[in-house]
């Protein structure tokens, strides 16, 4: 069920008071992101998180834009080895091997991509071109994965993309508004299902 924070504002039940975790909660997470460079960072950074908390990533997120090179595909997609262990050795960053090329392949995939169509077109294609709105009212009626993001998972593994099982994917897929999973009485569902008007 929705929790009514301190400030009085219903939100979903993330038991949390980090106010940069409801700063993401409030202003960014589930709302529709269309722009391709956002995306491919998003994606990206939801990797990252495989095996822990989204928190330790986000607290992290402009740590890994300065050492990425804001996440820009053309520039990762050329890095070195020594670049590699530059990286290895960044305290800023979850500082593991295979994540760290993980990003590299990334790069070199959303690159092959974006010479057939754009990579925001590709991406928003596993949901018709428009969000999935749900309906859940409890946090653990929230599913893991679905099957668009299975399929999600599925071509971009063909596509050479490491890192992106379909719980990633689903997660990237709720981070990026392609479904609204907030819980049907926080503010954020009802503003985002269009019946709800708030001035942010």
């Amino acid at each position: 069920m929705t929790n009514l924070y301190d400030d009085g504002v219903a939100r979903c039940d993330w038991h949390t008071s980090d106010p940069i975790y409801l700063d993401y909660h409030d202003h960014e997470w589930g709302r529709p992101q269309y722009d391709s460079l956002k995306l491919f960072e998003m994606l990206c950074l939801e990797g990252m998180q495989a095996g822990l908390s989204w928190i330790t990533i986000l607290k992290r997120r402009e740590n890994y834009r300065e050492a990425f090179d804001r996440f820009d595909p053309v520039v990762i997609a050329n890095y070195t080895e020594e670049k590699v262990e530059e990286l290895m050795a960044n305290a800023g960053i979850i500082r593991n091997r295979l994540k760290i090329n993980a990003i590299v392949a990334n790069a070199k995939a959303y690159l092959a991509i974006e010479k057939e169509q754009p990579f925001n077109h590709f991406i928003w294609s596993f949901v018709g071109d428009k969000p999935i709105i749900h309906q859940y009212t409890e946090i653990k009626a929230i599913p893991a994965s679905s099957k668009e993001s299975l399929q999600m998972s599925k071509t971009l593994k063909k596509k050479g993309f490491k890192f992106v099982g379909e719980t990633i994917c689903y997660a990237f897929m709720q981070a990026t508004g392609m479904v609204n999973d907030h819980e049907t009485n926080c503010f954020c569902y009802k503003e985002l299902s269009g019946t709800l008007e708030r001035e942010l």
